[in-house]
């Protein structure tokens, strides 16, 4: 026992040898907070405690699997497998499949995801006659999820005078009706969404307090990964759980609590040793993932919030270089320098692509980087793209899978009644909804029982629809005695749905059958691996609860190629990589415009940021522009305050710009600027009145000769350019309407530019 402690430091071996009672673990970035929660649940484990008796609580299965994985090693295998341990969703889910018949839901109930909902939350408000304008199915999707997460129930929702007060502030006064309706569409259908596995767990805690306390004596040890990022449904279940013994651990960094607009609450965190008056703090302020100098900006940055646990992270590694910040004259130009950038220190230092990340603020801001990234044939991934059960196609599948597991589901019900195309339209498919509204029972009962509901169709329709009943009540019959995988595999050739897929025979079509031809492959593999466990009965059911519960970082990204990552910086968390490069650092953007209002806002995008530095090993580069292309035309920007948040000590400014010039000009201010526009139109008027000027008819254009000067403007000026930035001008050709300048651009290179539309300025005459 004693081999795998001595691999802690002091702190890290306090926080794992304490177990009397409530503790909460601060765990800077870097610091080996995983190491922490693994060692401390093999010492229970290795001190005679029963797997049985832990409940360990991550935020994604992949950093269940990992802790379980590195228990595996320290003590017996089997017994680390029969820990419970997984998401807060997936052990609820579990728990409430047990206790189902307590709150009147079947065992098999179906997990809705985000898709799911909103389908059924715009089904609602369509047969609401409300618009969807003002009541986007978005909007009421996320006001849904977040009451739920604060315990609100739709007859507390109805009740709550501010919540009502706020709805009608925002000319969405029937939000509570929509609701209501949500709420008992899914438990008529059987289905829960993510929310509701909090939620009824709380809720059936609350209300059986014999379930409670017998999940309370079964959990003696409770601990909890990233703690700071739990909402308050989470929060109180743990409260719940822990009430009486209080041997609770908690383990998080609230300098890294960034996901407030899914609900966290970084008050958990913060007011734990509240909640707990007799709980012990441990840090873990050593970090051993970065130098020495972006450990040390990243505590100057972080100092600047006033609501944190104060503590000083520090590096035993090397000083490293000081972080460097790259400005920009436009987007654009922004995208080329992070690129040519990332091929310089791939070249001097010998990097592997996949040593480097690209983070920003918002997904829209990967297409320039992209483009730029492609131009000089560097590989990149984008990371959070849609997951492979996100496809069409393999949602189409899986909503088969759901209906025969769940005849009740409505969402699936409606996705394939009439896919592939049975004849089956809209109004059909209408009528069967309105039939069982009124009579409070699911699609699936009407469809059965068209006469007994008094279905209003004809004879020729009422056959379609028994064929499709009779479809699936034949693979219903079939889960009950085939595998996974042997009904899966029957379900993608008997319903038409490949041979659907096959008739196209594009490129995007062959593209999606093999994302079915995947999909089964994992049905395969996932019967396999069961089997091989020791688990024979394996049905469409296991299946759909195992990937259902997956998260973003548990869906493969084929990790192993080596390319270039781009993400945003909430999808970074967790993760690090030895280059790290921030863009867009700019006011408006990161901050967020969003933010700029509320002093609590701009802490967390603060935090945010810290986030994103404390992702490098080795290197952090900052970048800005001056410029960017919003709303159809350039807009003038400002750096972000987060750049003079750190420490000047740590930064290395580029060219000779002064630390508190950050909002000055980029390149200078020593120059003469004079704007060049000729003639005085904008290219969209030039397009509209004299479009045929712009064909190439050779034999019409007059001779091109070069001349020192045009106007104002000679060879050897140095202009500013909107998108290419800084260049000089070697050459000058033509006249009139004709005239082009030949500009070498210190990013770009030699371009020529069309006077008639070009919009730069001179900032240096020769």
């Amino acid at each position: 026992m004693e081999d795998f402690l001595q691999q802690l430091n002091e702190n890290q071996r306090n926080a794992v040898l304490y177990n009397e009672g409530p503790s909460l673990v601060i765990a800077g970035a870097g610091s080996g907070k995983t190491r922490v929660l693994t060692y401390k649940i093999a010492y229970l484990l290795k001190n005679g405690i029963s797997p049985y008796n832990i409940l360990a609580l991550t935020f994604t299965n992949k950093a269940a699997r990992e802790m379980k994985s590195r228990i595996a090693a320290i003590v017996d295998e089997n017994i680390a497998r029969r820990l419970w341990m997984g998401t807060f969703h997936s052990i609820f889910s579990r728990i409430l499949r047990r206790e189902a018949e307590n709150f009147a839901y079947q065992s098999d109930f179906t997990i809705y995801d985000a898709q799911d909902s909103r389908n059924l939350i715009k089904a609602i408000i369509k047969e609401k006659e409300l618009d969807d304008k003002i009541y986007k199915p978005s909007v009421i999707q996320s006001r849904i999820s977040l009451v739920k997460n604060a315990l609100i129930t739709p007859e507390k929702y109805e009740k709550d005078r501010e919540l009502i007060g706020d709805d009608h502030f925002h000319r969405k006064g029937r939000t509570h009706e929509i609701y209501s309706a949500y709420w008992n569409r899914c438990r008529a259908s059987g289905v829960m969404d993510f929310d509701d596995l909090l939620l009824y767990t709380c809720l059936l805690f609350e209300e059986k307090p014999e379930i409670l306390e017998r999940y309370r004596n079964q959990f003696r040890f409770i601990l909890v990964d990233e703690y700071q990022d739990t909402n308050s449904v989470q929060h109180e279940i743990v409260c719940q759980l822990a009430a009486e013994h209080h041997r609770v651990c908690v383990v998080g960094d609230d300098a890294q609590s960034i996901y407030s607009f899914r609900g966290a609450n970084i008050g958990n965190i913060l007011n734990f040793r509240k909640t707990y008056p007799e709980s012990k703090l441990f840090k873990l302020e050593q970090n051993y993932r970065s130098t020495q100098t972006i450990v040390d900006a990243a505590n100057s940055l972080i100092k600047k919030n006033k609501e944190q646990i104060p503590k000083t992270v520090f590096s035993k590694n090397d000083v490293g270089e000081k972080i460097r910040i790259l400005s920009a004259y436009s987007d654009y130009e922004e995208g080329y320098n992070v690129a040519s950038r990332i091929a310089e220190m791939r070249m001097l230092h010998q990097y592997d692509y996949n040593d480097f990340a690209i983070l920003y603020r918002t997904n829209a801001q990967s297409r320039i980087f992209e483009e730029a990234l492609r131009k000089i044939n560097i590989p990149y991934r984008i990371y959070g793209g849609l997951s492979f059960y996100q496809r069409k196609e393999v949602k189409d599948v899986i909503a088969y899978m759901r209906l025969i597991t769940n005849l009740n589901d409505e969402e699936a019900f409606k996705r394939i009644i009439n896919y592939p195309a049975r004849g089956i339209g809209d109004t059909t498919l209408s009528k069967i909804i309105g039939a069982a509204t009124f009579q409070g029972v699911s699609l699936w009962k009407v469809l059965s029982n068209p006469l007994d509901y008094n279905l209003n169709i004809n004879t020729g329709t009422a056959k379609k629809l028994e064929a499709f009943q009779l479809l699936i009540s034949r693979f219903a019959e079939a889960n009950v005695l085939q595998n996974a995988y042997e009904l899966g595999s029957e379900i993608v050739r008997k319903t038409g749905l490949i041979n659907e897929l096959y008739a196209d025979r594009t490129p995007e079509g062959l593209s999606r059958v093999q994302n079915v031809e995947e999909l089964v492959g994992s049905l395969y593999e996932f019967v396999t691996n069961r089997l091989e466990e020791g688990r024979p009965d394996v049905k469409l059911g296991d299946f759909l609860a195992e990937i259902s519960l997956l998260t973003d970082q548990d869906i493969d990204k084929d990790e192993h190629a080596s390319r270039v990552t781009m993400m945003t910086v909430h999808s970074a968390k967790g993760l690090e990589f030895k280059n790290v490069f921030v863009v867009g650092l700019e006011e408006n953007l990161f901050p967020s415009e969003l933010s700029k209002n509320s002093a609590k806002e701009i802490e967390e995008e603060r935090r945010l940021f810290y986030v994103a530095i404390t992702r490098a090993e080795k290197n952090v580069i900052l970048t800005y522009a001056k410029s960017r292309f919003r709303n159809g035309q350039p807009q003038m920007c400002s750096p972000s305050r987060f750049i003079k948040d750190i420490d000047r000590d740590y930064l290395c400014l580029p060219g000779n710009l002064a630390f508190d010039r950050l909002d000055k000009p980029v390149f200078g201010s020593t120059h003469n600027h004079t704007s060049f526009h000729s003639p005085q139109k904008t290219v969209q008027e030039s397009l509209n009145t004299n479009s045929q000027k712009l064909l190439p008819i050779k034999e019409k254009q007059p001779t091109v000769e070069q001349v020192q000067s045009i106007g104002s403007l000679s060879v050897g000026n140095t202009i500013r350019h909107e998108r290419f930035g800084l260049g000089k001008i070697v050459e000058l050709t033509g006249e009139n309407e004709n005239a082009k300048a030949s500009v070498v651009f210190e990013s770009f290179g030699r371009k020529q530019l069309l006077l008639k539309f070009a919009k730069f300025e001179v900032i240096k005459y020769d």
